[in-house]
């Protein structure tokens, strides 16, 4: 029986591998057409504030919360979408681990404002996720993370420049 998890963390595992790989493409071509800083952050204010918006108005969204609530409960999502046998478990390894990525992908992205080599920016956006996936308060915070990346995203993106 304990293979049955090994299957499942495959799954999951399968689909963070292959978001990481995108990330890492993209990562490639955008420093490649000279888009981000050698600290791998955005190289305009105004592309940082297009990631910050977009990553602020998909914490906003319903599939956001969705994803959050299924990431929350493991247990609640192994009780609802249980499939017997090795092929069950991967299938459920993948959409489980389908549901984190919905839950993550945008704030992996704001690493790309901010800085994908900025240890602090990492930490912080760690913490974060961790709050808004344990914490009593999750979707709250999310949905308050959401709406001041979107203002601030959007200040950035329409040419605000601090004073």
């Amino acid at each position: 029986m304990p293979w049955i998890v090994l299957v499942f963390g495959l799954g999951y595992v399968i689909v963070w591998v292959g978001f990481s790989a995108g990330a890492a493409l993209a990562q490639w071509g955008l420093h490649s057409a000279a888009l981000l800083s050698p600290m791998m952050a955005a190289s305009s204010p105004r592309a940082a504030g297009v990631i910050l918006l977009a990553a602020g108005v998909y914490q906003l969204t319903p599939f956001k919360r969705a994803c959050l609530t299924h990431c929350r409960s493991p247990l609640g999502f192994l009780m609802t979408h249980w499939r017997g046998g090795a092929r069950g478990a991967l299938l459920m390894g993948l959409r489980h681990g389908a549901y984190c990525l919905g839950c993550c992908w945008a704030l992996m992205g704001v690493l790309f404002a901010v800085g994908v080599m900025n240890l602090v920016w990492v930490a912080a956006l760690t913490l974060f996720v961790l709050m808004e996936k344990s914490g009593p308060a999750g979707i709250v915070i999310a949905r308050l993370a959401g709406a001041v990346m979107t203002a601030f995203g959007g200040l950035l993106a329409f040419g605000y420049q601090w004073p």
